[in-house]
């Protein structure tokens, strides 16, 4: 096993989510604190390799309004998932909370999955949390997020958009980026992107 921090930052753990989210939903987000499995510090990553890891929770965010209230949000996270008897437990509300937070998963294919179980959602808090993955680079991810940014979401993403307008251009920018090292080869036009078609389609509304 490989230790690749030393430093242990779990004291913070729970204030650095419930920081992700609005106030307003304190109480649920406690709940959902409650069945994270943040003492468990041993992870598999992509090389198969059995890690310790003691700061579960990346020291990066990234910084969002949200109905004139700050959020950070933070970059990734690399705690397990918790057990399902607990996740089923929740309410509603408290499942789209636990969804948001596991899309900031190191693992992609666990933050595909957490994001496609946020279809359909129309809670606003959920929006930095989706739009964010279109600022990746995961193609199977920006699939799914052609389903949610639709004509019954698409007023919730121009509403978060007019209060974060340097956060979209970055985001877009970073969608370009990617596209341009791993995707230029297979769509040489970018207009012909799957991030980029998305992206027009959130201009258009706010146009």
């Amino acid at each position: 096993m490989i230790d690749i921090f030393k430093k242990d930052y779990s004291p913070g753990y729970k204030d650095t989510i419930l920081k992700a989210f609005p106030t307003k939903l304190k109480n649920d987000v406690e709940v959902v604190l409650n069945i994270l499995p943040l003492r468990e510090n041993k992870i598999k990553l992509f090389d198969g390799i059995i890690y310790k890891v003691e700061n579960l929770i990346h020291s990066s965010s990234f910084i969002v309004l949200l109905n004139s209230e700050t959020l950070s949000i933070p970059y990734r996270l690399y705690f397990n998932e918790p057990n399902i008897e607990d996740e089923n437990k929740l309410t509603e509300t408290q499942r789209a909370i636990l969804n948001c937070i596991y899309t900031r998963h190191h693992n992609g294919h666990l933050r595909q999955k957490r994001l496609q179980m946020l279809r359909n959602k129309n809670d606003i808090f959920t929006i930095p949390f989706s739009l964010q993955l279109l600022g990746e680079y995961v193609y199977e991810i920006y699939e799914e997020l052609d389903v949610h940014i639709n004509e019954t979401t698409i007023n919730l993403y121009k509403q978060f958009i007019y209060e974060n307008p340097i956060y979209w251009q970055r985001t877009e920018s970073r969608m370009i980026s990617y596209w341009n090292a791993y995707y230029r080869q297979r769509f040489p036009k970018l207009q012909d992107y799957i991030g980029r078609i998305i992206a027009n389609r959130i201009e258009k509304a706010i146009a």
